[in-house]
């Protein structure tokens, strides 16, 4: 930084300073605007201090929605699953860039992610004119912009990440929201009436083994051990941009084998059968594309279509209203009430720790407690004594 200074220009001040391109040649800086000599030499103190210990960073007329747009959605698109960088892009673009897009990126505050994050909680939503987005859509978004900032922080875009001194809302604890579940007089009502549905069997194996949509729709009759009664799951199917999509599971924990019962193994075997006779009667009008459950051309299944036929189904019944996705929770919820331990459940279920499962399921089952209860009752005061006649 040698032959770094600062001179007075009309009434304001300017620091000049000397920066190495590429080429290792140097290059005159300079910011002015400064109204004394001691701000401009505070402002050269600070460049001279960055610079010295590899932090320095190139000032920019940059706004928030120029570098998401130009810089980092192209950026990040080839290092992510096609399904999160679409709700990355699609998330910020819609709730995130027409808020504070407009502001220079060097000049985001913390202050200014605080108040988009009260906006959006009391008038979030685009398809209405009332209403906020939930604590957990806000929080999703921070973590969004806390990753997209720290890109840009290791880029030397910004001097620091202002989202790490933002403060997103707090999500509600895990439980603190009653989960829908069913009970198995309401599995076995709905399951009797998708007894002849050509996909019927699909939510058979979302009930039996707490898969997800995806995880459901992906499965080929490759990743079924009919003589071991197991399910790899390897692939899935997604909506990425309203297009469906393949890909494979998210994690490691996601790929896993799951074991089925006979009624399942049975049920699957049928479905088989009639598939094969669908396949028969098309001829060359059939691709095969090896899954076990696809439309009738065998081409995967839309995931909407398989939830809507869901809710419609469930709509006409005198059941508790659940989404597709309950179904998962009412496999969790009734496994475990029937005493299936919680690290064979977090391992069906494909959860990252069993802790995660002791955290969303346990409190919804008030019997696991009272049992514990009783069994520390016994420790400690004997078995209860019975009244004989």
């Amino acid at each position: 930084m040698q032959g770094s200074f600062v001179r007075k220009r009309g009434s304001t001040w300017t620091a000049y300073y000397y920066l190495a391109d590429s080429d290792l040649k140097r290059q005159q800086r300079s910011k002015g605007g400064f109204r004394t000599k001691a701000e401009a030499q505070s402002y050269l103190n600070s460049v001279v201090h960055t610079v010295t210990i590899g932090e320095y960073t190139e000032p920019t007329k940059m706004t928030v929605g120029e570098f998401l747009e130009q810089r980092w959605f192209p950026v990040i698109e080839s290092t992510i699953r096609p399904s999160t960088f679409s709700s990355y892009r699609g998330q910020l673009r819609l709730h995130v860039i027409p808020r504070i897009g407009g502001i220079p990126l060097q000049q985001l505050r913390a202050d200014h992610l605080d108040q988009l994050y009260v906006q959006l909680l009391k008038s979030g939503r685009r398809d209405s004119k009332e209403g906020g987005l939930s604590p957990k859509t806000v929080q999703y978004l921070h973590t969004t912009i806390h990753k997209a900032l720290k890109d840009a922080e290791r880029k030397r875009l910004v001097n620091r990440n202002v989202a790490a001194a933002a403060d997103p809302p707090r999500q509600r604890q895990a439980g603190s929201q009653e989960m829908k579940t069913w009970t198995v007089e309401e599995v076995r009502t709905f399951l009797t009436e998708m007894t002849d549905h050509r996909i019927g069997t699909a939510y058979i194996l979302a009930v039996t083994t707490g898969m997800r949509r995806g995880e459901i729709l992906g499965v080929r009759w490759s990743d079924i051990d009919f003589v071991t009664r197991r399910l790899s799951v390897r692939q899935t199917i997604t909506l990425v941009n309203y297009t469906v999509t393949i890909g494979t599971p998210k994690t490691s924990r996601g790929r896993r084998s799951i074991a089925l019962d006979p009624a399942t193994v049975a049920a699957l075997q049928a479905h088989r059968e009639r598939q094969m006779e669908e396949t028969a009667s098309l001829g060359a009008g059939y691709t095969d594309h090896g899954l076990v459950f696809a439309k009738v051309d065998g081409f995967p299944l839309n995931p909407d279509y398989f939830s809507q036929v869901f809710d419609r189904t469930v709509a006409r019944l005198p059941i508790t209203r659940i989404r597709l996705h309950d179904l998962r929770h009412t496999h969790a919820t009734l496994g475990l009430a029937a005493g299936i331990p919680p690290k064979v459940m977090s391992d069906r279920l494909g959860h990252a720790t069993v802790a995660f499962t002791q955290d969303v399921y346990m409190h919804a089952i008030p019997q696991l407690e009272r049992d514990a209860a009783d069994q520390m009752a016994n420790l400690i005061f004997g078995p209860p004594s019975t009244n004989e006649g």
